[in-house]
């Protein structure tokens, strides 16, 4: 059963809310719990409490004074602010339902947890077939978000323990600027007083539940991009425009950076730091080779050699049966009273709203079980106006799968929903956007309508239209605008594709699936094959993860659902296009995943493998190195990863993914021993 002190609140909302208005002695003489209290001081703080929970709510609960008398205190939930907080258009509804499913809200908690009931009050019905089509995002989902975004929109510090690249954990106090996400993971960038410097912070490595502390104290920079203060991390006095020679139709993305077309194959990337274009080029070095500037290529053929050799020799596997397991950080997620609250409330609201509702479907849009539902509807029978008695409860039935609700018109009005949960809400269509396709006016238009809102919470400035939360911004610099439209100049290059293929692929999603309308001929740039294939699908649906998009669809040549990263379809080809196998690997395989399980040896700048692959285990060694076991990684993905980690990281075993990197690294340092003059 729910906690007393929901029950209790219920109590309060349902008694006010009954009401014009009710003055604060009959209030705590007809709820039970104030009336009760050990004296009068514990009444008034219980209250006060429940006050400041029905306000984070979004109730706009009301606090008047008598004209005659300021010792009397009435209170009342003003009718002007109880209609819906969004006038959304049925599209709008829609993807903002898709956008809180990005969520996990059972491992992210908080906010991710109320904004999914909360959109429920607002009494819409969603459009099935668009929320069908619209992509399913899937947004990091930490329990420690909540708390962090809380401390920019409120200005306070936080206190967390923190697992940095180097050494144990440590407990860090911090008074946040920025917090957002960059590459599909969420970062915080603020003042760490114990430093007393700015510093970056990965969301993922805090390992115990942030604690708010003291209001903040340190100014705010007036302008905080938290893409440019991880890209100066990288950055370098030595820059220079590299030129590569690239396999047609592969290193896609440094093709886009590059605005290259997909057939070419002398490819030049913008002015980078030496750091940023190592990595970027190791990444996809199976298929390029760097040609200028020659004391990079030099470089690189030296690293990929250390590589290839460090994989050639035995690995000190007694090392890892010597190192100590690292237990998995224990973060609470348990819902509080608020979630519950909430929940509670859209409830009764969306049964109000339609009459009634299927049990089923209920708690299938609020992503709970049945057993659940039939919880919170006992909880919802038991509270009402507690003014006029025990008869004036609320009237709560489930018999035979269908849900109604009576007597309880205060509660059928829309939460409001804070910074914060706006700030999750945001961060959720941004994970959308990049594959919403003919949905992306809907998105755009659901985001001006959360923004707009914010006009009446407070720190509303604290939010962006990414979902990032941070400080007030000064307007961009001269410079930095230059810098913007040469990236869109660039970026528009590779546009068109993109476009092209998302264009097509919602299309066919519309159409019936029995018709030929809803297949489609694409070539497709594998990560582990050379060339390309050609598929006819049937696309079912789009999926994000993180920064990556994907297409779930019928491969006729495979003969079963498959997914393929949507940035990898290069084009789309004209029906009666045969299909055709990628052309036979002459190199070590690369396909699928490794059976069994990979344990990897990591240097500090390579820990992020351990996260990318979601590291089944975790152990510390000797001189900062963790030794991490993975379960069934892709091959390729893999491999890319070793040589993108330029030696931080090391494969111990099994012994022939050790053989196919001395191959890959091997034929790569080859490529790079000898410099090729330009043409």
């Amino acid at each position: 059963m729910a906690a007393k002190s929901v029950e209790r609140m219920l109590n309060v909302i349902m008694t006010i809310g009954s009401r014009r208005r009710i003055d604060r002695a009959k209030l705590f003489a007809v709820i039970p719990d104030y009336a009760q209290a050990p004296s009068e001081q514990a009444a008034e703080r219980m209250f006060e409490r429940d006050k400041a929970a029905i306000l984070d709510l979004g109730l706009p609960l009301v606090t008047d004074r008598d004209l005659f008398d300021e010792n009397t205190v009435y209170y009342r939930i003003d009718a002007a602010e109880s209609g819906a907080v969004l006038d959304l258009t049925t599209e709008e509804y829609t993807v903002l339902l898709a956008a809180s499913r990005a969520w996990d809200d059972a491992a992210a908690g908080g906010a991710a947890r109320r904004v999914r009931s909360k959109l429920l009050s607002l009494g819409h019905d969603a459009d099935p077939d668009l929320l069908r089509r619209t992509p399913r995002g899937a947004v990091e989902s930490l329990p420690v978000l909540t708390p962090l975004l809380e401390a920019v929109t409120s200005a306070r510090s936080v206190r967390f323990v923190y697992r940095g690249t180097h050494g144990a954990p440590a407990e860090r106090t911090v008074e946040p600027w920025v917090v957002g996400v960059h590459d599909g993971h969420w970062y915080v960038h603020g003042w760490d007083l114990d430093r007393a410097a700015p510093r970056v912070f990965r969301a993922s490595r805090i390992e115990s539940f942030p604690a708010q502390g003291a209001p903040a104290t340190q100014p705010r920079p007036e302008h905080t991009d938290l893409s440019s203060v991880l890209e100066k991390m990288h950055d370098s006095d030595d820059q220079s425009v590299a030129v590569l020679d690239a396999a047609p139709y592969k290193a896609l993305d440094l093709r886009d950076r590059a605005g290259a077309a997909l057939d070419e194959e002398r490819v030049e990337l913008p002015a980078l730091p030496r750091p940023a274009a190592r990595r970027l080029v190791l990444g996809d070095v199976r298929w390029v080779e760097l040609v200028e500037p020659s004391a990079w290529r030099r470089e690189l053929g030296e690293v990929l050699s250390a590589i290839a050799e460090t994989h050639s020799g035995e690995p000190d596997t007694a090392a890892v049966d010597a190192a100590t397991v690292r237990p998995a950080p224990r973060i609470r997620t348990t819902p509080t009273g608020n979630d519950l609250l909430s929940r509670l409330i859209s409830e009764a609201s969306y049964v109000m709203s339609r009459g009634e509702a299927d049990l089923g479907e209920l708690a299938d849009a609020l992503g709970i079980t049945e057993k659940q539902l039939v919880t919170d509807l006992q909880v919802l029978f038991v509270c009402g106006d507690m003014g006029t008695g025990w008869e004036d409860l609320i009237e709560a039935e489930w018999e035979h799968g269908t849900v109604r609700v009576r007597n309880a018109e205060p509660l059928r009005r829309a939460l409001r929903l804070s910074a914060v949960e706006v700030t999750a809400l945001l961060a959720g269509l941004a994970a959308l956007e990049p594959s919403a396709g003919q949905a992306e006016s809907i998105v755009a238009g659901a985001r001006r309508k959360l923004l707009a809102g914010l006009g009446e919470v407070p720190d509303a400035g604290a939010i962006g239209a990414d979902g990032t939360a941070r400080g007030s911004e000064a307007p961009p610099t001269r410079a930095e605008l230059a810098d913007a439209a040469a990236s869109d100049e660039m970026a528009s290059r590779t546009a068109d594709r993109a476009e092209t293929v998302l264009a097509a692929v919602h299309r066919a999603l519309r159409a019936d699936e029995d018709s030929e309308e809803s297949r489609l001929t694409i070539r497709y740039s594998s990560a582990d094959r050379a060339g390309t294939s050609v598929r006819r699908v049937r696309p079912l649906r789009i999926e994000t993860d993180g920064a990556r998009s994907y297409l779930l669809a019928e491969c006729e040549l495979a003969g079963g659902e498959r997914r393929f990263r949507l940035d990898r379809i290069v084009e789309v080809l004209p029906d009666g296009t045969p299909p055709q196998r990628a052309e036979p690997s002459t190199g070590p395989a690369l396909e699928g995943r490794v059976d069994g399980e990979v344990w990897v040896c990591l240097d500090p700048p390579g820990r992020w493998v351990a996260e990318s692959f979601d590291a089944a285990e975790l152990r510390d060694g000797q001189d900062d190195v963790t030794f991490a076991r993975l379960d069934r990684p892709v091959r390729a993905a893999l491999v890319d990863a070793v040589l993108e980690s330029a030696g931080a990281v090391e494969v111990l075993s099994p012994r022939d993914l050790r053989d196919t990197i001395v191959t890959v690294a091997q034929a790569a340092a080859d490529r790079h021993h000898e410099p090729q003059p330009l043409v």
